[in-house]
């Protein structure tokens, strides 16, 4: 029985607003319905160029190392590397892709778990991959003036969705780099926060760890309780709004800080440098 072969289609659009001097940046994207034994390659490229099939099945062939794909699976061509990709003989694929280069290209592709030995994965069934593509081929033909932002959007979460996929189980850390990753976010949690006026219950409860754990596990690594710690951080951070910003109330730089009770905020900063604010500003701007 002869198989009805579909007919060959072709289309892409370039990024109509992208940075070139940006750290990333999207290039353009597209889809085809190859012919039966499309080949494009063997050739280099200079961006890096990632590809869904969504139909058919085809090769990939990376450096030398070929892999059989089909519908559900995904590439990655990287700057620089020897690559060919052949359509089936009775199947021929039908591809969505997207290019993109930058200086962060790399890092972020590295980051995703999708180095030169993994340049094939395969999205959950569930992915969104597909449909992002789409949406970012379409904001390209709108030529809409967000459609820089929008394609970066896409870019991350298809990255995202591809480390979930590659790195898998070797993600979920051991118990005692489990304590270290649990401190390390806590770290940056309360680095990036203490400006509002949060509570260790908001950031347990925000990073999804009982609190109990995290208050064992943190202070174990860093010797002190993580209320200590933020409370600390806060007044290190008012001491250099104290010294560079003159301009500023005590009140004004408490509330800064994530401190709303300025009383509360004086009694603190005497009691870990044995001055009051206002003291410590004179001493240090000599009047």
């Amino acid at each position: 029985m002869n198989r009805t072969q579909p007919e060959f289609s072709y289309s892409v659009a370039p990024n109509p607003a992208y940075d070139s001097k940006g750290m990333l940046y999207v290039l353009f994207a597209g889809e085809s319905q190859t012919l039966p034994e499309h080949r494009i390659g063997p050739k280099i490229y200079d961006y890096f160029l990632l590809h869904v099939v969504e139909e058919g099945r085809g090769t990939f062939t990376h450096e030398g190392q070929p892999y059989e794909l089909e519908a559900g699976d995904a590439f990655l061509i990287r700057p620089g590397r020897l690559v060919s990709y052949a359509s089936d003989t009775h199947r021929p694929w039908r591809y969505r892709w997207v290019a993109f280069a930058g200086p962060a290209a790399e890092k972020v592709v590295d980051a995703a778990g999708l180095t030169p030995t993994h340049p094939v994965f395969r999205p959950s069934a569930e992915s969104d991959i597909p449909r992002m593509l789409q949406d970012t081929l379409n904001a390209f033909r709108l030529r809409r003036a967000g459609a820089h932002f929008s394609s970066l959007g896409y870019l991350y979460l298809i990255l995202a969705a591809a480390e979930d996929v590659v790195r898998g189980e070797d993600a979920v850390p051991a118990a005692d780099t489990a304590g270290s990753l649990a401190v390390k976010q806590m770290i940056r949690y309360m680095t990036d926060q203490y400006a509002h006026p949060v509570s260790i219950e908001d950031m347990c409860q925000s990073l999804g760890y009982n609190r109990a754990y995290l208050s064992r596990v943190f202070k174990q690594k860093t010797g002190v309780a993580p209320v200590t710690y933020l409370l600390r951080l806060r007044i290190d951070k008012a001491r250099g709004l104290l010294r560079e910003r003159p301009d500023l109330s005590v009140q004004q730089i408490a509330s800064s800080v994530g401190l709303t009770d300025p009383l509360y905020f004086s009694r603190q900063f005497q009691r870990l440098h044995g001055q009051s604010p206002t003291a410590y500003r004179e001493s240090v701007l000599g009047r």
